[in-house]
């Protein structure tokens, strides 16, 4: 298995353990999309380099203007405040997430976590923060 296998099946467990997310590709695509009540949260690249995810107002700003080799405005929806992440191995300064061909998957799960709570609706959130607490 390749190594951007390897990071879409862990990105793939992040985001299917959450409560009622589901894989489900988008348009023409086939890259793995993952939905809450059919509001993408997630997005792998169709090559496999990247992530795009919904950010909190002004998040995203911070995010490139702190590592642009690691975050960057993407096409189409950065314009709605979503980031993209560079997933390729050796990417990113080593402050906030790559360090050689190492992506810090806390960060990665925090990131997913924060996209994942701007989509949901109040119950499934409260589903995931009771699990959080215990």
């Amino acid at each position: 298995m390749t190594a951007a296998r390897d990071r879409v099946d862990r990105i793939r467990a992040i985001c299917l353990d959450l409560p009622g997310a589901v894989e489900r590709p988008f348009g023409g695509h086939t890259s793995p999309a993952f939905r809450v009540r059919d509001k993408m949260f997630a997005v792998v690249s169709e090559d496999m380099t990247s992530m795009t995810l919904k950010a909190p107002p002004g998040v995203q700003g911070i995010l490139v203007a702190s590592d642009p080799e690691r975050f960057f405005v993407p096409k189409y929806v950065g314009s709605k405040g979503w980031i993209g992440v560079r997933l390729e191995a050796g990417r990113g300064s080593g402050t906030s997430g790559a360090r050689g061909d190492v992506l810090d998957w806390e960060e990665m799960a925090e990131l997913i976590y924060e996209s994942y709570c701007l989509m949901a609706p109040k119950r499934l959130l409260a589903q995931w923060e009771a699990r959080q607490e215990k």
